[in-house]
């Protein structure tokens, strides 16, 4: 089997470690590297949290890069009230020994790309990392293979503002370069889909039976999510986006949606919202394919069978009773 490799650009985050063990817990992919942004947390803090999930999976040979520390024109707002000032859930997980991340993620992104013919880049983080690349040197994106951004939605409302996504919110002017410069469709996987993946207390309660050292992980991370999205959304549970985009990485077939031209709105009262010209008023050739429709019960058979390493049909078929009551269809 040929892996995709990748870089994994992030901003961790609770959700974005959970993104990190599937990756990793993943034969089809061969991650490069992983490198960091001001999102979530600042950049820095994320680094330091992605060597933290590294050490829990015995992965510390992957490098960490940090990245850009602020958005390219507007003031730095983070998310530490949605996921803990120490960006993973005040979990009080130590530092990871003996390893330490590298400056210079932009340069590491222009280098691997330049060496790697074909290289998928995952971002489920604000794009500023990106759009500082294309601006230093577009030719490098040639080698892309494809671009996959946790980021933007179509007709779910938003996150931090009625109608934008906190990563494109977070710098609206990168994801709009981003957009507008890569010269390939981007594969925006939206809050109209990643709102479907929902962790909720009876699957964490069954990641214990599976491996109570990793379930312990992910309930300490995600402890503090759980009730920002009750207080928030009044959900039991806690929406866990950025997994979704590396699922759909290894099996592009678990989401459906359609190709559109989409736009960034950069300031003003809907700054970052993801404008898809669904209906071609533009006539502009598409640079995204925007993804409406997913599976939750294929989602999370993935994601235990994978972390936990269990067999997918016995894990499918337990997630089936508690998800669905039993529709395994």
């Amino acid at each position: 089997m040929e892996k995709k490799k990748i870089i994994l650009d992030c901003d961790p985050g609770i959700d974005d470690a959970l993104a990190l063990m599937l990756a990793l817990s993943s034969p089809e992919l061969d991650i490069c590297g992983i490198t960091t942004v001001s999102g979530n947390v600042p950049a820095e803090l994320g680094a330091d949290n992605a060597l933290r999930v590294l050490q829990f999976m015995n992965r510390l040979d992957i490098p960490v890069y940090c990245g850009a520390e602020k958005p390219l024109v507007r003031g730095y707002v983070g998310a530490q009230d949605t996921h803990g000032e120490d960006g993973l859930g005040e979990s009080g997980i130590l530092p990871a020994e003996g390893a330490a991340w590298h400056p210079g993620a932009v340069d590491f992104i222009l280098d691997t790309l330049q060496k790697t013919e074909s290289l998928t880049i995952v971002a489920i983080g604000p794009l500023t990392n990106l759009a500082l690349a294309l601006r230093k040197n577009r030719n490098a994106f040639q080698n892309l293979s494809r671009l996959v951004s946790m980021g933007g939605n179509f007709r779910s409302y938003g996150n931090c503002s009625p109608v934008a996504e906190y990563n494109y919110w977070c710098d609206p002017d990168a994801a709009g370069e981003v957009f507008e410069n890569l010269g390939k469709p981007i594969h925006m996987v939206g809050l109209d889909v990643t709102r479907k993946i929902v962790l909720t207390p009876n699957i964490l309660e069954y990641m214990r039976i599976l491996n109570r050292d990793t379930a312990e992980f992910i309930q300490k991370i995600t402890r503090f999510y759980f009730d920002f999205h009750w207080k928030q959304e009044k959900i039991i549970g806690c929406v866990i986006n950025d997994p979704l985009a590396v699922a759909y990485t290894v099996d592009p077939d678990l989401c459906r949606g359609f190709d559109a031209y989409t736009a960034i709105e950069t300031g003003g009262l809907c700054m970052g919202q993801s404008v898809v010209d669904s209906m071609d008023f533009w006539h502009r050739e598409p640079n995204s394919r925007v993804l409406t429709q997913t599976d939750p019960l294929a989602f999370m058979t993935m994601f235990l069978s994978r972390v936990f390493q269990k067999g997918p049909d016995p894990v499918r078929t337990v997630l089936s009773e508690i998800m669905n009551g039993g529709d395994v269809s």
